[in-house]
């Protein structure tokens, strides 16, 4: 089950990876490992956050 758009979720992956670079380069900080949240949610096409809201981006078939 999805609730996200392809565009929301390509920009998720783009944000994920690079707060994730911060890991390893730049500051170098493990706060960097926050990108895991958007990069997860936007591979898996679903977000919690929206289910709680009622948001949904996807664009069904059928609809």
């Amino acid at each position: 089950m999805t609730n996200m758009g392809s565009f929301d979720r390509y920009a998720r992956i783009l944000l994920g990876v690079v707060l994730l670079s911060l890991v390893f380069v730049g500051p170098k900080s493990l706060w960097g490992l926050v990108g895991l949240v958007p990069l997860l949610t936007g591979l898996a096409g679903f977000c919690p956050a929206y289910r709680v809201a009622g948001v949904d981006t996807c664009r069904h078939q059928g609809k």
